[in-house]
C-alpha cells in the first residue's frame, strides 16, 4: 500500500463513523466484514431494531448534508452514500424491510448462513460459535415480531414464498439440521472438544432448532394472510430495481432490449454448437455431447476443489501485470466446497488485513459427483479474477485512498454481479474462452441473465408475454416454461431459481444490466478519449472507486 496514504477528511470521519454504528447494530454485518467485536451476537430484526437502523441513517445523512466536501474522493463519496442511504429509508419507510420473506435473502437465511464465516480453528472459536447459537432464539424473535407488524400493515411477502420458506424453516429445525450437524463436528485444531464445550455447543444447537420450529409455526399461521400475487407491481418494482442497481432505468425499454438480448446470445450459441457438433447441431445437442466427453468432467468434490484452485491460480498469474494491476494480497484466492448443499456458487470477500482471504464457495447438491469443466470455466472467472475477487479485493486493499464505508460496507448488485458478468465476456474477448466448450459454458450463463431480464419485469409488472411463451399476460407458469426453455439446468435448481426471482424482485435482472451499464460507461470513455484510450487503465481507475451505485460510478468516471 501507499506510503503517503490521502489524509483523512471530515467526511471520511462520518462514513468510518456510520460503519462503527452499523457493525453495533448489526452483528451479523460486522463478521460479514471481518470486524471484531460480536462475534456471539445476532440482529435485532423486530420493528425497534429497525427503526434504531434508521435513525442512524438519517443521522448521517444529516451529517453528510452539512459536511465540507475536500476533494474528488469525498464528492463521490457523499454522493454514493447519499444515494444508498437514501434508498434504505425509501424503503424503510415504504415498509418493504419487515415482512422481507424469500427463499434466498431474507432474515430466515441470515443467522444461519453467518456460522460459515465463523473461524474454526480453536476450542475459543467453537465456543464463540456455541455463544452465537444460544443467540439465534432471540434473534428468530425478533424476526417474527417485524412479520406479524407487517402482517398488520399489509406487506407481506406472496404466498408463494411463505409456502417455500415453511420448507427451510423445517429443515432447519429438524433432527439432523445443520444445527446437529455443525455441533457434531466440531473439531478444534488444538483438540478434541472438551466435553463442557461439547455440551454447550449441542445446547446451542438443540435452541437453535427450536427457533426455527417456532419460525415454522408462525410462517404457517401468518401465510393465510399473504397476498397470492407474485407481482409487485410498477411503483414496488421501480424501488427495488433502484436499490439493485444504484440506478434509474427505463423498464420498458430495459425489457424489450432483455428479449433482444435473448435473442442474441441464442445466436451466437447456435455458431457456437456447430464448432462442436458440425453443421445442423443444436446448443442442447452440443452441450449433450460437452456433458458425455471425458476429457471434461471432474470426479468427486475433492478433485473439483483442486481443478476452481488451478484454474483460478492460472488466471490470477497470467492477468496480474498485464490485464490488470493485481496488488499482492489479492493474488490469494482460496477455493472451497461450502458446508451446506443449496447447488449455490458464490464469493466471500477478505476481512481488512487479508488474514481472511477472498473466498469462492460451492455449495454441491447432495448426491452430486461428476462436474463439467466446460459449464464453471466462465464461473471461475466471474467469482474470482477479473470477477468479483479482483473488485472486491482490490476495494478493501485500497485502505489509503478509501474509507472504511466505501471499501468494506458499500456493495451495490449492479455495480458487483454486472461487473463479473463484464468480466466474463471480457475474458472471452482476451481468448480465455476461445475452447467451443469453454465459450458456450459462458453463452448459457449470459443466456440465463438475459432471460431473467425479461421474465423478471415481465412478471412484476404485469407486461405482455410473446405469444412464443404463452400470450396474454406474464404470470409465473408461463415463466416457468420460459426459464426451462432457457436454461440448461435440473429441475430443482430452476425451480428454486424462479421462487427466487418472484420473491426478490429486481435483484437477478441487475446481473445482466449492470453488465450493460458497464459496457456503456467503458464504451462511452473510449469514445471520448480515443486514441488515448487505455482499457488497463480504465479498469483501474473504475475499480479504485469501489462498488457504488451505477449512476455514481458513471458521474465518477464520466464528469
Amino acid at each position: 500500500m501507499s506510503t503517503n496514504p490521502r489524509p483523512a477528511t471530515a467526511v471520511d470521519a462520518i462514513a468510518d463513523a456510520f460503519v462503527d454504528d452499523l457493525v453495533r447494530l448489526s452483528p451479523i454485518s460486522a463478521t460479514e466484514l471481518g470486524l471484531p467485536g460480536a462475534e456471539t451476537e445476532l440482529d435485532d430484526f423486530s420493528p425497534d431494531g429497525r427503526a434504531a437502523v434508521a435513525d442512524t441513517v438519517r443521522g448521517t445523512l444529516t451529517k453528510l448534508a452539512a459536511a465540507e466536501v475536500a476533494d474528488d474522493v469525498d464528492r463521490v463519496t457523499v454522493a454514493a452514500m447519499q444515494e444508498r442511504l437514501g434508498l434504505h429509508l425509501e424503503l424503510y419507510e415504504a415498509g418493504e424491510q419487515h415482512g422481507a420473506l424469500n427463499v434466498i435473502h431474507s432474515p430466515l437465511q441470515a443467522p444461519r448462513e453467518i456460522f460459515d464465516l465463523m473461524p474454526t480453528a480453536t476450542a475459543a472459536d467453537w465456543e464463540q460459535i456455541a455463544e452465537r447459537m444460544h443467540a439465534v432464539p432471540g434473534a428468530i424473535e425478533s424476526y417474527i415480531a417485524s412479520l406479524r407488524h407487517a402482517a398488520d400493515a399489509g406487506h407481506l411477502s406472496a404466498q408463494r414464498q411463505f409456502e417455500e420458506c415453511i420448507k427451510q424453516a423445517e429443515e432447519l429445525a429438524g433432527t439432523e439440521s445443520f444445527w446437529s450437524t455443525l455441533a457434531e463436528n466440531a473439531q478444534p485444531d488444538d483438540g478434541a472438544p472438551a466435553a463442557a464445550l461439547a455440551a454447550h455447543l449441542e445446547e446451542g444447537a438443540g435452541q437453535a432448532k427450536a427457533a426455527y420450529g417456532r419460525l415454522t409455526e408462525v410462517l404457517r399461521e401468518l401465510a393465510p394472510r399473504a397476498p397470492q400475487a407474485d407481482a409487485v407491481g410498477r411503483e414496488r418494482y421501480s424501488l427495488w430495481s433502484r436499490q439493485f442497481l444504484g440506478a434509474t432505468i427505463d423498464l420498458d425499454e430495459t425489457y424489450e432490449w432483455g428479449l433482444e438480448e435473448l435473442a442474441r446470445i441464442v445466436a451466437e450459441q447456435e455458431e457456437v454448437a456447430e464448432q462442436i457438433g458440425g453443421p445442423g447441431t443444436t446448443p442442447e445437442r452440443a452441450m449433450e455431447l460437452l456433458d458425455a466427453d471425458p476429457e471434461r468432467q471432474i470426479h468427486g468434490t475433492d478433485a473439483l476443489k483442486e481443478w476452481m484452485q488451478k484454474t483460478s491460480d492460472a488466471a490470477v498469474a497470467e492477468l496480474a501485470g498485464t490485464q490488470f494491476d493485481i496488488p499482492e494480497p489479492v493474488r490469494r484466492l482460496e477455493c472451497m466446497i461450502a458446508p451446506t448443499t443449496s447447488g449455490g456458487i458464490y464469493y466471500t470477500g477478505p476481512n481488512n488485513d487479508f488474514s481472511r482471504p477472498g473466498r469462492m464457495w460451492w455449495a454441491v447438491p447432495e448426491g452430486v459427483t461428476e462436474f463439467g469443466t466446460w459449464r464453471e470455466t466462465t464461473t471461475v472467472y466471474h467469482e474470482g479474477v477479473p470477477g468479483h475477487h479482483l473488485q472486491i479485493g482490490q476495494t478493501v486493499y485500497r485502505a489509503e485512498l478509501l474509507n472504511t464505508w466505501r471499501r468494506l460496507s458499500s456493495w451495490v448488485s449492479g455495480h458487483g454481479e454486472g461487473w463479473a458478468l463484464y468480466a466474463e465476456r471480457l475474458m472471452a474477448d482476451l481468448g480465455y474462452l476461445d475452447d467451443p466448450g469453454d465459450r458456450m459454458g459462458m453463452l448459457d450463463g449470459q443466456r440465463l441473465r438475459a432471460a431473467r431480464v425479461a421474465l423478471d419485469i415481465g412478471v412484476h409488472l404485469g407486461k405482455d408475454c410473446p405469444e412464443q411463451w404463452g400470450g396474454g399476460t406474464w404470470d409465473a407458469e408461463k415463466a416457468w416454461g420460459f426459464l426451462d426453455a432457457n436454461a440448461n439446468m435440473a429441475e430443482g435448481f430452476l425451480r428454486f431459481e424462479l421462487n427466487r426471482y418472484l420473491g426478490w424482485p429486481g435483484q437477478a435482472p441487475s446481473y445482466k444490466v449492470g453488465q450493460r451499464l458497464w459496457e456503456q460507461i467503458r464504451d462511452e470513455t473510449q469514445a471520448r478519449e480515443g486514441a488515448a484510450f487505455d482499457l488497463k487503465a480504465f479498469h483501474r481507475r473504475a475499480l479504485d472507486v469501489g462498488s457504488v451505485g451505477l449512476d455514481v460510478l458513471r458521474e465518477a468516471l464520466l464528469p
